[in-house]
């Protein structure tokens, strides 16, 4: 496969809430919050339904520009689940008074930003693919997600969730789902689900880092930080820094994420765990990040783009395989320096073997 062929399934369907967690809220002896989370879980069951269905003709691209800019439009399905939905702003158009639509347009925005400024890529797709958001997804929804074509955001339900469109790392990772479907196409199940939900965290987290300037150091290295409803005991989703630890609460329960091999987690849910055992190859990022300093998106984060965009990963992809390329991809950009030092070292810290 070649750097820049995309690549398109039928089946794509990724959420930034794991069903783990709304498993487990489904069985809340809260009843509102018991039936908010089954409702959530039907609706992904339905939009992933929706999305195996076979869909005729080629998917739109944009048309040929003389300058890499964004082209994104914002639809407010009004709490229907029929999508795009009604358009309510498109590129360069000013704000409206919906805050939801503009926090989708600016995110939409700030991703692209990360993946021109940083990466010289235009869009997710690397040609100039319009970027496409709909708000006000269902009632009460839970959830964020990827359908091969769009982003998609619900309300929450201001018991557990907020709103999806506050934390720009939420949109950042699920348009990053776009960005491994036109480039790698990790398969979503097992180990290669883990490192499609983790290339996702890391390039949801180099987005907000990007779009708040902060260096490696100073980020907070949280998925989903600001989602939770003040009254929830957790901070975000996950954690990159300290998997297992973003949240720990009576009624979500405990994170199960690991944050080394010893503790991988085997578990036919969740298409193999692929929400849980991220933790690992996302530590491992924040290693290499963390100890080359700087701007996480500079060095780092240029070794993840060029492992991804490369052409050498199958998407059947392994911890192992997935490590040996990121050290591979150290050494061609920047020798034998500090990058693959770093790299080699963080793969070690979380017990993955860079053949």
């Amino acid at each position: 496969m070649s750097a820049h062929t995309p690549v398109f399934r039928s089946s794509v369907f990724c959420s930034i809430v794991p069903p783990h967690l709304l498993e487990h809220l489904a069985r809340s002896s809260d009843p509102a919050v018991a039936a908010t989370a089954r409702r959530t879980l039907a609706a992904d069951a339905s939009a992933r339904s929706a999305r195996a269905l076979p869909r005729p003709g080629s998917p739109p691209t944009a048309a040929p520009r003389a300058a890499a800019t964004p082209h994104r439009t914002v639809h407010d399905c009004r709490h229907g689940t029929d999508l795009p939905g009604e358009k309510v702003r498109a590129e360069g158009e000013e704000a409206t008074g919906d805050a939801s639509v503009n926090r989708a347009y600016a995110g939409l925005g700030a991703t692209f930003d990360l993946f021109l400024n940083a990466f010289g890529r235009d869009s997710i797709d690397g040609s100039g693919l319009p970027l496409i958001a709909s708000v006000h997804y269902d009632r009460d929804y839970g959830n964020a997600f990827w359908n091969g074509e769009q982003m998609v955001f619900g309300d929450g339900d201001d018991e557990i969730f907020l709103d999806f469109t506050l934390p720009v790392d939420v949109i950042g990772h699920e348009l990053a789902h776009g960005f491994t479907q036109h480039t790698a196409n990790l398969e979503y199940f097992s180990q290669s689900g883990a490192l499609n939900e983790s290339v996702s965290d890391v390039f949801g987290s180099l987005v907000k880092q990007y779009a708040l300037g902060q260096s490696a150091e100073a980020a907070d290295w949280l998925i989903g930080e600001g989602l939770f409803h003040p009254n929830v005991e957790g901070r975000a989703l996950r954690s990159m820094k300290a998997p297992g630890t973003a949240y720990d609460d009576d009624v979500l329960g405990k994170d199960p994420q690991p944050a080394h091999m010893d503790d991988y987690v085997r578990t036919g849910s969740d298409n193999g765990g692929v929400h849980i055992n991220s933790g690992i190859p996302n530590h491992a990022f924040y290693l290499a990040a963390t100890e080359l300093g700087g701007n996480a998106w500079e060095r780092a984060g240029q070794i993840w783009y060029d492992v991804m965009t490369g052409g050498t990963l199958t998407p059947e992809t392994r911890f192992a395989e997935f490590a040996a390329a990121t050290a591979k991809a150290a050494k061609d950009r920047y020798g034998d320096g500090a990058e693959i030092q770093a790299v080699l070292k963080s793969w070690a810290a979380v017990g993955v073997p860079v053949d």
